[in-house]
């Protein structure tokens, strides 16, 4: 009968303790269900562990584990959401954020760091045996000594912790030279108070050891704001001076951080974020990087990012002085590319590239860069571009062309070499004809020199009369939309360039007049005449009186531009005919009148 009672309260008492320790399960899963979880397993869109009672959990007679708060929120406190706004949906967490994850802000570390600086307040405790006989615990005064009768006080602040026994062992030995032996020892430091503040999650005062270390501070403040805050730039400010500056990105990728150690009253300032790009897809670490100054070469981003052996293009979009912008460029070229603050970043593996990048200027709204399939024509891309009818000329749009540019440059170039041949390798038939024509090639050579700096636009007509081509685009075309204009202007072999209101009753010649005139060197016969949307009109006589008018495809409109060439004086050159042609060919590949 006793087993049998016994028995029968030992399952009682087991009974009872299991319904206990499932009921503080369960509370604490409703608890960790309930409560604001602000750390990174939230940002990373990771679930929270549930509590699971364990062997370590369980409490002894006399016992106390200190645990985490896991983000389960105390009377009084206030959801951090409600509190810290983001900034932007769906960003994804700053390059450090899970350094705060941890629960380490309730962890104390027992024993005293040996680079520790001894500080007011401070405990060591002191034996001394043979000739004498002493053992006392003492404290380090407010001028950093410790008194010993007999000897006197010693001095210990800012005395390394692995050094204190070597001090005063050594004070002591100047007054006990012999049979006297000592042992020092540092019993604990005193706690001191260190303020947060910036943005971080909870800025306040919390205490801790001198010797423990930044991220326990942080953690104890709820580490830094993921939106606004630096991690990048956090000093120590002790009287207000900054006395160290950490940089956490050091600590992430190389695993280094300074050693220091705190001081009561000392405040830990984060500074505000700084400058910040985002790297979505094609990287391994996917995450938002802050840099300290404005702007930072991709080379800088690679280092943290770092992109999948696989990359092979890199689509950058942002927002620059003129408007939005977007470029996709080639992975090796990405090392020299310019980031700044909130550009957005995306590394494809896109070996045969089937994207292009467009540039739209001129009098239009919204993007001014554009990222587009290969088999983009132009009406497709003008459809996604908004324009205002009353300042865009959108019917004289045109296209300025690398590819065209780079043919005009070409052909240009081959014109000169040709012009070069003709006088360096022309027959002299006397003395007097042999210093003409070194005349001659000097002159010549001064004009090709000048002539091979001039760099074309590459523009492709592709409006007339109100019609515009359909046309494939191609990487790096620039689309131009002229802004609506009342002025004509008028450069080239004029005594004044200028640009002029726009008169429906006015000629060429009165155009030229109003602008002084003709140069001396200003040919009379052949007047380029450059109308708004690139095309260009040669002008053979304009002495007959040549009006505009609104009926007329050759008339001077609005927006146009009358470039005056110069002549080419015959009885100077023999090379006239080469000459003039490459001087009209500048003309028309680069709106340049080249003398």
């Amino acid at each position: 009968m006793k087993f049998s009672l016994k028995l029968l309260l030992s399952v009682a008492i087991f009974l009872i303790v299991s319904i206990d320790v499932s009921k503080a399960a369960s509370e604490e899963e409703i608890l960790s269900s309930s409560s604001f979880d602000f750390d990174t397993s939230q940002l990373l869109n990771q679930q929270p562990n549930k509590s699971v009672t364990s062997p370590s959990n369980k409490l002894e007679s006399g016992q106390y584990v200190n645990k985490a708060r896991k983000g389960r929120l105390l009377p009084g406190e206030q959801r951090v959401e409600y509190l810290l706004p983001s900034s932007e949906r769906n960003l994804p967490p700053p390059y450090g954020a899970n350094l705060f994850a941890g629960g380490y802000e309730s962890e104390r570390i027992d024993g005293v760091n040996d680079d520790y600086l001894i500080a007011p307040g401070d405990k060591v405790s002191i034996w001394m045996w043979g000739a004498i006989n002493f053992a006392e615990v003492v404290t380090v005064d407010n001028q950093g000594n410790v008194f010993l009768p007999n000897i006197g006080p010693v001095q210990l602040a800012n005395t390394r912790a692995s050094q204190v026994n070597k001090v005063v062992t050594s004070r002591i030995k100047q007054i006990y030279k012999s049979n006297v032996e000592v042992y020092v020892n540092l019993l604990s430091p005193t706690p001191i108070s260190v303020f947060v503040s910036g943005p971080v999650i909870r800025p306040g005062q919390y205490a801790g050891m001198p010797s423990d270390s930044l991220l326990y501070y942080l953690k104890r403040a709820g580490g830094i704001d993921a939106d606004r805050g630096s991690y990048r730039t956090i000093s120590v400010l002790r009287q207000g001076k900054p006395v160290q500056v950490f940089d956490l990105y050091d600590f992430l990728k190389k695993g280094e951080m300074p050693e220091f150690n705190f001081k009561d009253k000392d405040v830990i300032f984060v500074s505000e974020q700084g400058a910040t790009v985002t790297v979505g897809e094609g990287a391994r670490n996917p995450f938002r990087f802050e840099f300290k100054d404005e702007t930072a070469q991709g080379s800088e981003l690679i280092t943290y990012a770092r992109p999948l052996s696989k990359i092979s293009h890199v689509g950058v979009a942002g927002t620059r002085e003129d408007g939005p912008f977007s470029v996709y460029l080639p992975y090796k070229k990405f090392s020299n590319f310019t980031l700044k603050d909130g550009d957005k970043l995306l590394f494809n593996d896109d070996w045969d590239a089937q994207i292009y990048d467009i540039k739209v200027s001129g009098s239009h709204l919204g993007p001014s860069h554009y990222t587009v399939d290969k088999s983009t024509k132009l009406y497709d891309l003008l459809n996604h571009v908004e324009v205002d009818p009353e300042l865009a000329d959108f019917e004289n749009i045109y296209i300025l062309r690398k590819s065209v540019a780079e043919k005009q440059k070409e052909m240009i170039d081959q014109s000169l070499e040709r012009l070069e041949r003709s006088v360096y390798t022309a027959p002299v038939q006397s003395t007097g004809e042999g210093t003409i024509r070194t005349q001659e090639a000097r002159l010549v050579s001064d004009f090709v020199k000048r002539a091979k700096q001039i760099e074309p636009l590459g523009k492709v007509i592709v409006s007339e009369n109100g019609n515009v081509a359909n046309i494939l685009l191609e990487q790096g075309d620039e689309i131009v939309i002229p802004q609506k204009s009342n002025l004509v202007h008028v450069g080239g072999e004029v005594l004044m360039s200028q640009s002029v209101v726009y008169n429906e009753n006015a000629s060429i010649e009165d155009y030229i007049a109003w602008a002084g005139g003709y140069s001396e060197r200003a040919n009379h016969e052949r007047i380029l005449l450059i109308h708004a949307n690139g095309l260009v009109k040669y002008i053979d006589n304009p002495n007959s009186g040549w009006i505009s008018s609104s009926s007329d495809n050759n008339s001077i409109k609005p927006g146009d531009q009358i470039l005056v060439l110069p002549k080419v004086d015959a009885k100077i050159l023999q090379s006239v005919k080469d000459m003039t042609q490459i001087i009209y060919q500048i003309a028309v590949a680069a709106n340049v009148a080249l003398d």
